[in-house]
């Protein structure tokens, strides 16, 4: 927390730093992210158009799949392209609106993933524990409203707890040692007592992202259970391979969460502050698509027919 002083006007934009050991290298940082970001972008178009023309993909799973698709590119459009920007161009400003905006996206889409992630292990759950009635009751309907509220209470979780930050006085300094906005590292730039922000903040990281992956290990332990019960090595192998794109990107999504989330809790540097949400908002993103295109082969042959 930095002392207010009152001398100076509210800040109206926030200077990037970006990672200040690496800025010898920003060409080959704007590679990278580049190719990352088409990486997110073509894997994530080619399933949304494979699922929307594909026939065969019209089912529940592949539903939320889109969705996910969705979420992925609003979350990774609303950072790379800034990020692309400062790495270029050296473009490190950012206005106090588009910093909170930016942070409003993000993290509303972060949030709104550990939701669909929690509705897609539900999705395996009834598929492989109670498949004669999986239609019924993973129909059109509940679909399209498990995923609106989903995205509903994300939205409004993280808008409220956003406009709440942006009421704290921020009269310097201004220099933000990340690559975007970040919740945590524009609340430390306040001059006043933050502590009732972090005590909110962390309450929702512990309700609204625990409680899902609790769901999620509850789904999984009934579809182990259930799988163990095929006689068949073979069909317990291909039971269970529907679940393998899905358990995987689920690893990666907490694995990245526990990455980013820990660091701010350990005497570190805001430079591995930084490295750990990158993680979390670039690399796993990115990750999704390919791991849908190689472990699922509708989704395969799906992205072929459209080729």
């Amino acid at each position: 927390m930095v002392r207010c002083n009152s001398s100076i006007d509210q800040v109206t934009e926030f200077i990037l730093v970006g990672f200040p050991y690496l800025h010898g290298y920003q060409p080959v940082l704007f590679i990278i992210f580049l190719v990352i970001y088409i990486v997110i972008l073509g894997g994530n178009i080619s399933i949304l158009i494979a699922v929307v023309t594909d026939q065969k993909l019209h089912k529940p799973m592949y539903f939320f799949l889109c969705n996910l698709a969705v979420l992925d590119l609003i979350f990774t459009t609303s950072i790379i392209p800034k990020m692309l920007a400062l790495f270029l161009i050296n473009a490190n400003t950012i206005s106090f609106t588009a910093c909170f905006v930016q942070m409003c996206l993000s993290h509303t889409m972060g949030l709104f993933e550990c939701f669909l992630l929690m509705v897609m292990a539900y999705d395996r759950y009834v598929a492989i524990c109670n498949p004669l009635q999986y239609f019924s009751i993973m129909n059109n309907r509940f679909n399209i409203l498990t995923a609106f509220s989903s995205f509903a209470v994300a939205c409004t979780v993280i808008v409220s707890l956003s406009i709440f930050t942006a009421q704290f006085p921020y009269s310097g300094p201004s220099q933000i040692n990340h690559c975007f906005c970040d919740h945590f590292v524009i609340a430390r730039l306040s001059c006043a007592d933050i502590t009732p922000l972090i005590i909110w903040a962390m309450s929702i990281i512990v309700v609204l992202v625990s409680t899902p992956f609790a769901l999620v290990i509850f789904s999984y332990i009934n579809i182990i259970r259930t799988v163990l019960q095929i006689r068949s090595t073979t069909g317990r192998k291909k039971t269970f391979s529907t679940c393998s794109s899905h358990l995987t990107v689920v690893s990666i999504y907490y694995m990245s969460i526990v990455i980013s989330f820990s660091s701010y809790g350990a005497e570190v540097s805001d430079e591995v502050h930084a490295l750990g949400t990158i993680f979390f908002s670039v690399f796993a993103p990115a990750l999704n698509p390919v791991i849908y295109t190689l472990r699922n082969k509708d989704v395969r042959e799906g992205i072929k027919n459209v080729i």
